[in-house]
């Protein structure tokens, strides 16, 4: 079982790759090491670091590696985002897919190519550190499905080919897709759970109760404090490999569904429950460090998602963590199976399958899915 989490630089946010200082990342990676932690999931910016399809930029690069030569000095192995793509309500990408030279990036073939050379680039230096954990495609890339529609065809190839290109370039790394999800509630959508649980190393789950769970319910709700139990029971149904891992790769406490102070009774009920899951490779928290309040026009709940302060200082929240991460034990617990019946509108917050297993779940019944 790994315990880590999404690194949110306390200085500059992602913008810290504009002006990157290996001294405020050494002593970020301390406070999160501090926590008991093991692993970082790190977030390149892909305009920064492929400002052209054909230029990989040689220090944005070395700059990563550098992070990942430090997060090794404390202890932390490190999962690397490829394509970003979205963070906290923001898109980025290159100039070289928009306005004139708009394409989509998930069926484009010069596109495509571009993303192949980015991640051998950045694979030549990474695939040799012994604590690279492997690449993530992007992050939640199917949030970019809006201006770049494709099929389900279409994404399955998107992920295959560029998975290969991961193993290939990076052979034996648990390499793997991440989706919001709307890949297992949202009908018509092109991202499948069929994908999500099938393709790469491990099935990776995000856990978000803003989503309609905690305003239906409420925010200590069994129906929150339970989501992420959920959500990796459904994915595990989906998999062809019984023994398939699954990532809780996101979860978070965000404001204002969920107060500050409500926070580390939601951080240790919503893990208390998912490390009673099998097959669970690990649980990584959303975020490391709260937003500077100087950088403006995020939404609301993005500020204060941190474990620790912008200071560095470790919030109720951190304090929580670990606590949890030192004395929790993975316990898989003995699960009542239901078929999963309905579309995917009705496995989700209000719907009828939702309804049904978080009925059980109330009565205190950990259930497995089966497949219809």
């Amino acid at each position: 079982m790994r315990f880590g989490v999404n690194y949110t630089p306390s200085t500059g946010w992602f913008h810290h790759w504009l002006d990157f200082s290996l001294d405020d990342v050494k002593a970020d990676f301390e406070s999160i090491a501090g926590l008991g932690l093991d692993h970082v999931r790190v977030f390149p910016l892909w305009p920064v670091f492929q400002p052209n399809r054909g230029l990989v930029r040689p220090q944005a690069v070395e700059q990563l590696a550098q992070m990942l030569d430090a997060a090794r000095e404390t202890g932390l192995d490190v999962q690397v985002d490829v394509l970003q793509g979205h963070l906290s309500s923001f898109d980025f990408y290159p100039s070289w897919v928009q306005t004139w030279h708009r394409r989509n990036i998930f069926t484009d073939a010069d596109v495509i190519d571009g993303q192949r050379f980015y991640v051998r680039t950045l694979a030549e230096a990474l695939r040799d550190k012994p604590n690279f954990l492997g690449f993530t495609l992007g992050n939640e890339v199917n949030l970019l499905t809006e201006s770049n529609p494709c099929t389900p065809e279409q994404a399955a190839e998107w992920i295959d080919v560029l998975l290969a290109e991961c193993e290939e370039a990076a052979p034996g790394r648990p390499h793997v897709h991440s989706e919001y999800d709307a890949v297992w509630y949202e009908s018509e959508h092109s991202f499948l759970p069929e994908h999500a649980a099938n393709k790469g190393a491990m099935t990776t789950v995000h856990s978000w109760v803003f989503n309609g769970t905690a305003q239906r319910y409420g925010p200590l709700s069994p129906e929150s404090v339970h989501h992420a139990e959920y959500l990796v029971e459904l994915a595990k149904a989906h998999a062809k490999d019984p023994d398939r891992p699954v990532w809780l790769q996101e979860v978070g406490a965000a404001q204002p569904e969920i107060t500050a102070e409500q926070a580390p009774e939601f951080a240790e009920q919503t893990l208390a429950n998912v490390l009673t899951c099998s097959n669970l490779w690990g649980v990584t928290w959303w975020c490391s460090h709260d937003v500077d309040r100087a950088l403006v026009d995020f939404p609301e709940r993005e500020y204060e998602l941190g474990l620790l302060t912008t200071d560095r200082e470790a919030k109720p929240l951190g304090e929580a963590i670990a606590r949890i991460v030192r004395e929790a034990e993975p316990a898989p617990a003995t699960r009542t199976p239901i078929t999963l019946h309905g579309d995917r509108p009705s496995w989700g917050p209000g719907g009828a399958f939702f309804e049904e297993w978080m009925a059980l779940a109330r009565d205190g019944v950990r259930a497995s899915i089966e497949p219809a």
